[in-house]
């Protein structure tokens, strides 16, 4: 029997959310311990074994790091049992892990997975990122603007006033100029301290999540990983790598990008199809954390397809023994 070439979403979905799911449960004993690797690692393990149950030729294209640099789930490893459809996958087998070690809101485990070839490699460097949430024509706020013109410009297509406005930001030092900025329009600003994969999705459901826009630097993997939540989700997301060194652009080279100064769309991170997964660890405003019962672990897991604009919300109680 001939090995399936096509890229079978619907197949898939399922399959992808055991993955993210398994990833929190593997990380639920570590929620609230203070020790950010172990609960990473425990959720890089469940998601390796889970993923190699898969009948994928997966390559992983967002990771944990350059293979040197990451025991398991590095950049390029090659994942699945190799009787399927070849497929990029992103991920992060804990977005947050300082979130789960302190108990904190919104620590997730996130996966994507499209056909082989349609995601962005981009390397572990920063990049600023803009998004909005769907409804709004292309372009309407832009890296182009200064942080004020972009709440002034979003407040326009609303029909509302700057004030009505709220911002998801990054809390970094960074970060300083770019919240004195925005709160100086008389928008509000909502700091996070990690994750800013569920800050990006957060835009997508403004009436939910109280979120209209986010903006600043983080992560460049995240960015690729928000990107593809958002084509499930509908949206607009911009980035644009940023380099402190030589050692940090030579990255991106060898990652095959040439043009260190571009300034990347949503499909343009992501050119196909795709299929998202995100379980909750801690609750937070996308989905609930970990439930635990006498006998037993609850999780919720968002899981979207891109080609039909589904999103589901999925319950798994699982028996602990």
């Amino acid at each position: 029997m001939p090995t399936p070439t096509d890229f079978n979403d619907r197949m898939l979905s399922l399959g992808l959310a055991r993955v993210s799911e398994a990833a929190a449960i593997a990380s639920a004993r570590l929620i609230g311990r203070g020790d950010e690797k172990a609960a990473d690692q425990a959720a890089v393990n469940a998601m390796r074994t889970q993923l190699n149950m898969l009948d994928i030729a997966g390559v992983v294209v967002i990771g944990e790091g350059e293979r040197d640099e990451a025991p398991m789930l590095f950049i390029g490893e090659e994942v699945g049992t190799g009787n399927g459809p070849g497929v990029d996958i992103a991920l992060d087998p804990l977005e947050g892990t300082t979130l789960t070690a302190k108990d904190m809101p919104n620590a997730l485990t996130v996966i994507a997975m499209g056909p082989r070839g349609t995601m962005l490699h981009a390397p572990d460097v920063y990049m600023d990122k803009l998004a909005v949430g769907p409804g709004f024509k292309q372009g309407v706020v832009t890296l182009d603007m200064s942080p004020s013109e972009r709440v002034k410009a979003l407040a326009k297509a609303k029909k509302c006033a700057a004030t009505d406005i709220t911002v998801c930001i990054l809390e970094r030092p960074r970060h300083e100029d770019m919240i004195d900025e925005v709160r100086a329009t008389g928008a509000s600003i909502r700091l996070i301290t990690d994750g800013d994969v569920a800050g990006v999705m957060h835009c997508a459901e403004p009436l939910v999540t109280g979120i209209d826009m986010y903006m600043g630097s983080g992560g460049a993997p995240e960015g690729v990983l928000a990107a593809s939540a958002l084509k499930c989700m509908g949206g607009q997301i911009y980035g644009r790598l940023l380099f402190r060194n030589d050692d940090e652009k030579a990255r991106a080279r060898k990652a095959g990008i040439t043009d260190l100064d571009r300034i990347y769309a949503r499909d343009e991170m992501v050119t196909d199809h795709v299929i998202f997964a995100a379980t909750g660890v801690t609750s937070g405003s996308l989905v609930a954390g970990i439930k635990r019962e006498v006998g037993y672990l609850t999780t919720e897991t968002i899981l979207m397809r891109s080609k039909t604009g589904s999103v589901r919300r999925m319950t798994y109680r699982n028996p602990t023994s």
